[in-house]
């Protein structure tokens, strides 16, 4: 009986090191099964590489985001968010095409402004600001009035930035262009108190947009 338990010994420990080598395999890296290449790996932030964008539209034009995943993976649900309060809406969807490329167009009708990300899989990765733009009409004030107290509090000085405005909370933030010139300042004060204007800028805030005085500007708020 001797010789057969020995050959069934053998025979067992020759199927352990094949199980044993198996399990190595599987571990060692560039052994892993096909579902665990990187088109089967949820997506991180840093897999999120985004692209040519439109950001800075007028109310009514169309902005879009582009960018891709960077495992290539196709097919995957993303979507684009939009802070709002103290959390994200999700404003479009779309499915990563060949090569994990994204993009999303969409056309908003009320002016704002507002940070952007991208979401695929669990991962989320801001892209930047979206700022969607009106026309207003704008006029400055400044020499003669330094010194007196802003109506938001402290007082008004050739350095002070922000806008007045007649019911936009104190602090409220607001961004202004002219041309290639930007500049995203606070509500500090109020007014202004000439009929039909919107904003009064403080002199601080006219000199970064180089604005002459009065007339029209591109304002997100």
């Amino acid at each position: 009986m001797r010789p057969h338990l020995n050959l069934r010994a053998r025979h067992a420990a020759t199927a352990l090191g094949a199980l044993c080598s198996a399990i190595s395999l599987a571990a060692l890296p560039g052994t892993a099964r096909s579902d665990s290449t990187p088109a089967g790996h949820a997506a991180i932030a840093a897999d999120i590489a985004p692209g040519k964008s439109r950001l800075n539209v007028l109310a009514g034009r169309q902005a879009s985001v582009r960018g891709r995943v960077l495992s290539g993976a196709a097919g995957r649900p993303a979507l684009l968010q939009r802070r709002s309060g103290t959390g994200w809406a999700t404003i479009d969807r779309a499915t990563t095409r060949a090569g994990g490329a994204f993009g999303f167009a969409f056309r908003p009708r009320q002016s704002g402004s507002a940070r952007l990300r991208v979401g695929v899989d669990a991962a989320r990765r801001e892209i930047g600001r979206l700022n969607v733009y009106r026309h207003a009409a704008v006029s400055w004030y400044g020499p003669g009035l330094y010194g007196n107290k802003l109506s938001c509090g402290g007082r008004l000085t050739p350095g002070t930035l922000g806008v007045a405005h007649k019911t936009l909370p104190c602090g409220a933030r607001v961004t202004l262009r002219r041309g290639d010139r930007v500049v995203r300042v606070r509500v500090v004060d109020r007014g202004p108190y000439v009929g039909g204007r919107e904003f009064d800028l403080t002199s601080a805030t006219r000199a970064k947009l180089h604005f002459g005085g009065v007339g029209s500007l591109l304002v997100a708020s």
